[in-house]
């Protein structure tokens, strides 16, 4: 039976998708995550996809002019903890006012965090730590565009063993773990609600605690790093101190966080083996310059100023061994919008500006798992770029501090007045 004119012109629409927009994006220099600089050239985007690089815009695309700017991979901070916020009220400190809100709250209140990382050209996370699942909630709602944000990776409530008495009636808190089968249980707890990511604090130190006394046993690591393994998720390892560090990679870590004093073997280890390095040497030196916001004594200043040259000293090391780096800002509270001030500490350590920018890109996406989707303004990858004023392979700050626009998924979502 024929179909009725009026019911073909209904269907037709329904048969048929629309095309996703190109644009072509002029920039005078392309830095691309894969070996090759390009000077006046397009990237060409469809939908949230990079579909091309080459010297001409093609026909009929829409265009943006940035010429005038330098365009590199978005940047993978791949140490946040984006729930950490706080609004500098009189009388308040950080830590206190943020334990005292509901989570609700505090993911509404977080997307300042999440603005500000996205203005510092970083547009992805790997978020390591929030209470009441706080970071899977933000990751979600970013994703189903409720809020803006950059692209989270998270890992719920990290591992930590007891540290109080217990309390007759009370059930043990989440994340906390003691002996072989109990870390094996809360790491399936927190991939089960949704962890991407596991996290061990496997040594004491954090904030003003610069202790680095080992807290998990070799072989209470080694079944959680198992377990998360065979779930098909990878493992970051809290060690401020060289001997939680050395098991960490013993027992199958994919990054260890902040360590300082490592020995030759642990970081021989850790470059024969491929275990990333988060150093996180930034954020300690925000501590000490925002004490009086954290109510820390010229003491206690002095003491992280200390643990900043301890950590940059064993950076030194573990990439004159070819340990390889990613960048984390551990960024809480405030510090939101310096996230990529690390970088800086990577060139004092030895690296060029342009591989402390690969450690930030190449790396960041290695250790995550999308080095085929991110870390590269390539055909295929996420259409994730910052434009930046001046040439970043020979000046980091361009990076640290001009950052003029970025894009997330083919979406424009940054550019300073």
């Amino acid at each position: 039976m024929r179909k009725p004119a009026w019911l073909v012109f209904l269907l037709v629409p329904l048969a048929c998708t629309a095309a996703d927009p190109i644009t072509a994006i002029h920039f005078g220099r392309i830095i691309d995550g894969k070996g090759k600089t390009w000077t006046n050239a397009y990237v060409v985007v469809e939908g949230d996809r990079v579909k091309s690089i080459g010297p001409e815009a093609p026909a009929g695309a829409a265009a943006i002019d940035l010429s005038k700017l330098s365009a590199i991979p978005g940047i993978i901070d791949v140490h946040t903890h984006m729930t950490y916020w706080w609004d500098r009220a009189a009388g308040t400190r950080p830590f206190e006012q943020s334990n005292a809100r509901t989570a609700a709250m505090t993911v509404f209140l977080a997307q300042e965090n999440a603005r500000k990382t996205l203005e510092t050209g970083v547009i992805t996370v790997r978020d390591l730590g929030a209470s009441d699942y706080a970071d899977i909630a933000m990751r979600d709602l970013i994703n189903r565009g409720a809020m803006m944000g950059p692209r989270m990776f998270v890992s719920g409530y990290g591992l930590y063993v007891t540290s109080s008495p217990a309390r007759p009636g009370v059930a043990l808190p989440a994340g906390q773990a003691d002996g072989v089968p109990e870390v094996m249980r809360v790491v399936r707890q927190q991939i089960g609600a949704g962890a991407d990511v596991v996290k061990i604090y496997g040594s004491t130190g954090s904030d003003q605690d610069l202790t680095g006394y080992q807290t998990f046993t070799f072989e209470e690591l080694r079944a959680a790093i198992e377990v998360a393994h065979q779930l098909g998720k990878r493992v970051a390892v809290h060690s401020y101190g060289p001997d939680g560090a050395r098991d960490a990679m013993r027992a199958g870590a994919d990054s260890i966080e902040h360590a300082i004093d490592m020995d030759d073997e642990t970081i021989s280890g850790m470059a024969r083996r491929k275990v990333f390095y988060v150093p996180t040497i930034d954020h300690n030196r925000y501590y000490a310059e925002y004490r009086e916001e954290f109510g820390y004594s010229e003491e206690i200043a002095a003491k992280l100023n200390g643990f900043v040259e301890q950590n940059l000293e064993t950076a030194r090391r573990a990439w004159k061994a070819g340990v390889p780096f990613a960048m984390g800002s551990d960024a809480v509270f405030t510090m939101f919008g310096q996230n990529t001030r690390e970088l800086s500490w990577f060139v004092k350590a030895g690296m060029t500006p342009l591989e402390a920018l690969t450690a930030a890109t190449t790396n960041g996406a290695a250790l995550l798992k999308m080095d085929d989707k991110i870390g590269a303004i390539a055909p295929g990858y996420f259409a994730d770029i910052a434009a930046v004023e001046g040439d970043p392979a020979r000046d980091i700050d361009a990076v640290i501090h001009r950052v003029r626009w970025v894009m997330k998924g083919g979406v424009p979502v940054y550019r300073k007045p």
